[in-house]
């Protein structure tokens, strides 16, 4: 049976949060109910407020259940030193969840959180130890044919033609190869505020085994960048036994709701013959692009 994810990102409350957004998407999200919901990180703009964090509860009240739920750089202290670097997710852990490293497992399927997130820089994040073994050891418990996804914030690559200049998961390169080492089917990621798809593949082409990466924008700030710029994303991934189908989902002040923009077929290595993912814009026309799939 098709397990279904709608996977959130950068929701951001305090300045610049965009209410309409976030009212549209407790009703959409309602009206999918999806199997699970993801939230990539990023749940506040500035970890130092109390308030924020308390809408950032309450939003995540009025979503479906059941969560699996991830820190953001945001997420982290900026202001308040101390905590900052000495406990850095002790705000996080009191409003969100104590779990840094939370695991949802239906038949065939197990859905993994790390933590990219860490207190001594602004904006960066980093794969630590600590959570490549955390990871490794969850990775390592489950069946071969089990369907692997893993989220954590902080992207892997840039998708073409990226402009800004945004930190990645600094040791980018030793995470993709543990993904690898697992065979890993998805990573969901957010941060850049740009909906993507593409593979592991695409960054290390040497690769044992490519990992997908869907990418969410912003879905309920003001800050979305490049085509996504004033508009709200998210993805719907429904998971099937011979790959992973990934909508992207939009909404903009025009909009009556979060809308199908482009579709992605993902095929799943050793069930097809097809080494390309497939997307389809929103005008129905079909073309490849240059997403590899693992094997």
């Amino acid at each position: 049976m098709p397990f279904r994810i709608l996977h959130i990102s950068d929701i951001h409350t305090g300045p610049p949060f965009n209410p309409a957004a976030a009212e549209r998407l407790i009703a959409d999200a309602h009206a999918l109910n999806p199997d699970l919901l993801v939230i990539s990180g990023d749940f506040v703009q500035r970890a130092d407020f109390s308030r924020q964090w308390q809408a950032a509860c309450e939003l995540r009240r009025r979503l479906p259940q059941p969560q699996l739920v991830v820190a953001g750089n945001h997420d982290v202290p900026l202001f308040l030193l101390h905590e900052r670097l000495f406990r850095p997710f002790d705000r996080y852990r009191r409003y969100i969840t104590p779990d840094l490293n939370p695991v949802f497992t239906a038949p065939g399927i197990a859905v993994i959180g790390a933590c990219t997130a860490h207190g001594w820089t602004i904006d960066g994040g980093r794969l630590n130890r600590d959570q490549m073994q955390t990871l490794r050891s969850q990775l390592a418990g489950l069946a071969a044919d089990t369907y692997k996804v893993v989220v954590w914030h902080h992207p892997v690559g840039f998708p073409p033609a990226y402009q800004r200049k945004r930190p990645l998961v600094a040791n980018a390169g030793e995470a993709m190869q543990l993904l690898a080492e697992f065979a890993v089917d998805l990573l969901l990621c957010g941060h850049l505020h740009l909906s993507f798809v593409g593979n592991t593949r695409d960054f290390l082409p040497e690769l044992r085994h490519g990992t997908y990466i869907v990418q969410s924008g912003t879905t309920t700030s003001r800050r979305g960048y490049g085509d996504e710029h004033g508009a709200n994303t998210c993805n719907l991934i429904t998971i099937e036994a011979d790959g992973a189908r990934v909508q992207h989902l939009r909404f903009d002040q025009r909009s009556t709701g979060f809308q199908p923009v482009a579709e992605h077929w993902l095929p799943r290595p050793n069930t097809t013959g097809s080494d390309h993912h497939h997307v389809t814009p929103a005008n129905r026309s079909s073309s490849r692009t240059s997403g590899v799939a693992g094997g």
